[in-house]
């Protein structure tokens, strides 16, 4: 079995092809690095370029969506295999357990509750996987300086900062998550 990255990532493009370009040129690097993708499942904005990219490399991509989402979300269908789950918390389990490593790319409020929350498992030690934030353009540069302004003032402990990685690229960040190399 191969090692397996889970990709956070928005149902939205953003603004300009940026950002799309971003998520298609992760997913080659990561195919190309001979990693499978687990994904929100989705065929729109970041996760669809992501999937398709990584599809277009040859790629092994697994989608996990819930049922409520698969219509509004427009489930990808030319996926290595997706998962229709019955909830959110079934989805973000089950893409906690498919997978060896975690990396966040630019989304909204579901990319985030997705990454805080695998981060705040490692921090509770559910498991202890590389964690990291692709901070393409400096996007995450005022969620880091929350999280350092945390430890600042006594919220999060030094050493739990130091449980994800970031990095402006995905060379660097899978290099600064010492993430395993496939098999």
């Amino acid at each position: 079995m191969s090692s397996r990255i889970c990709v956070f990532c928005g149902s939205s493009s953003g603004r300009g092809e940026a950002y799309l370009e971003l998520a298609r040129a992760t997913a080659r690097t990561l195919a190309g690095a001979g990693y499978a993708i687990v994904y929100g499942g989705g065929r729109i904005g970041l996760m669809g370029a992501l999937a398709d990219g990584a599809l277009e490399a040859g790629g092994e991509v697994i989608g996990v969506i819930p049922r409520a989402l698969a219509g509004a979300e427009v489930a990808h269908s030319g996926l290595t295999r997706l998962h229709v789950v019955e909830s959110m918390h079934e989805r973000k389990a089950l893409m906690a357990a498919s997978s060896d490593g975690f990396v966040a790319l630019p989304g909204g409020f579901g990319t985030m509750d997705e990454f805080c929350e695998i981060l705040s498992w490692r921090q509770l030690g559910i498991h202890d996987k590389p964690v990291g934030l692709l901070n393409y353009g400096g996007y995450f540069d005022r969620l880091v300086e929350l999280f350092d302004a945390m430890v600042d003032r006594g919220f999060v402990r030094p050493d739990h900062r130091r449980l994800f990685a970031t990095a402006g690229s995905i060379e660097a960040l899978l290099a600064a998550m010492r993430m395993p190399k496939p098999d």
